[in-house]
């Protein structure tokens, strides 16, 4: 691997666990998608050059999430560490594979940089958008190991 490019970033407290209720455990009650539940499908995905979350570091944040349900869109706003990371098409990128893995396919996922702090982000949004540039990357091997290693459930 090369040079850390963010050798020593923040570190900040991860949430608690979200308690789970009589509803949500009863098969017979409709429980729409809200935007803690997307935070906590993605909140564990591991930084690439870290050994942290995504959480831990403050790329996700489960204010930057949009959800409706009755429209079927789930919308995230990711913060790069530093305004250059080249890491940041590779994290944009596993969230939204760990997403279109998690939910149900009536979902469309949309994952953006948050506005302003990314040097690049128009470029990697853009990307990001792309459904065919998005499946021609996941083609690659060698990239989708790694994405793969990020969006893997941590032992415990």
């Amino acid at each position: 691997m090369s040079e850390l490019e963010n050798i020593n970033p923040s570190v900040y407290k991860k949430c608690d666990d979200r308690k789970i209720t009589k509803n949500e455990e009863d098969d017979n009650v409709t429980d729409p998608f809200d935007e803690r539940e997307i935070f906590d499908l993605i909140r564990n995905i591991s930084d690439p050059e870290h050994p942290l979350t995504l959480e831990e570091l403050h790329v996700l944040e489960q204010s930057l999430i949009t959800v409706d349900d009755k429209n079927n869109t789930v919308k995230v706003l990711f913060t790069p560490t530093i305004p250059h990371c080249s890491m940041a098409t590779l994290i944009g990128l596993s969230i939204r594979v760990k997403l279109l893995r998690a939910l149900p396919p009536r979902f469309k996922v949309s994952v953006e940089v948050n506005p302003g702090t990314h040097a690049s982000e128009h470029a990697i949004n853009k990307q990001l958008a792309d459904k065919e540039r998005v499946a021609a990357a996941l083609e690659n091997t060698h990239l989708i190991e790694v994405i793969n290693q990020c969006i893997a459930v941590p032992n415990k």
